[in-house]
């Protein structure tokens, strides 16, 4: 039993193992970008955990702990817990690479003191920051790769069945690599916007040098907006094809913790 008998048998049963399930799941979502944001009611990650924990129930043997709040069972549903934050997290990393980028863009064109509340997130954001987190919430569900990633949960028992659940060191130097590899797919976004904005400010320090009149502050920040929304406009097909390679290097990526 797992401590608390309510008397309805195998039916009970069944319940404490989509309980057991969901926990996974339920922290998969959490840790997840899309699904984990603030805008997302909790009620509606509870019925999507619910709904996959089903699921998994069905397509796989995973079974419950015979005495769930002993300390045994206590550990295992915590190691599910820590499975269903990793797979989340690998995906937060690749949806913050945006994000950095943004803010590298930002700081050259001098728009990051244009900040607004990010409703994802919850926190503050600039403004070329909403832009880029809208592209990639558009493209990462339009190419089905929440799907794909709801897949890799599921699977995510067969490779890490409850009981064996801790992702020992060599796994979480993964995750630190995935990291490395983030701030690179910023660099990447950010690199045609910011070689732009080095030339705009080339060009302005060159006018003022030739005009002292004119005022370095008042030309440079007007030349600096108007040649990273240039930019923007211009590198906005490449912007598409990084943000779906950093879409599919993300599925990658929680495949390769799978290793």
């Amino acid at each position: 039993m797992n401590g608390v008998d309510f008397g309805f048998g195998p039916l009970e049963a069944e319940f404490w193992r989509l309980v057991f399930v969901m926990t996974r799941v339920g922290g998969a979502l959490v840790a997840a970008p899309l699904f984990g944001a603030v805008t997302v009611p909790p009620q509606v990650r509870v019925m999507v955990a619910g709904a996959v924990a089903v699921l998994v129930c069905v397509w796989t043997p995973v079974q419950a702990p015979a005495q769930m709040l002993s300390l045994a069972g206590i550990l295992m549903v915590m190691g599910e817990v820590l499975v269903g934050l990793t797979l989340g997290f690998i995906l937060q990393l690749s949806f913050a690479a945006p994000i950095i980028a943004a803010e590298v863009i930002g700081g050259g064109m001098g728009m990051n003191m244009a900040v607004a509340v990010d409703p994802v997130a919850g926190t503050q954001s600039p403004a070329i920051g909403q832009y880029f987190m809208v592209v990639m919430t558009v493209v990462f569900p339009a190419l089905g790769a929440h799907l794909q990633w709801f897949a890799l949960v599921v699977r995510s028992y067969a490779v890490f069945p409850p009981g064996q659940t801790w992702l020992g060191p060599e796994r979480f130097d993964l995750v630190a690599g995935f990291a490395g590899q983030m701030f690179l797919t910023a660099v990447a976004i950010a690199l045609p916007v910011t070689l732009v904005l080095l030339v705009v400010q080339l060009v302005a320090g060159v006018l003022s040098r030739s005009a002292p009149a004119l005022n370095l502050f008042s030309l440079g920040l007007p030349m600096g907006v108007l040649g990273g929304i240039a930019a923007l406009m211009i590198s906005a097909p490449v912007l598409t094809d990084l943000v779906t390679r950093l879409s599919a290097e993300a599925l990658d990526h929680v495949q390769d913790l799978f290793q």
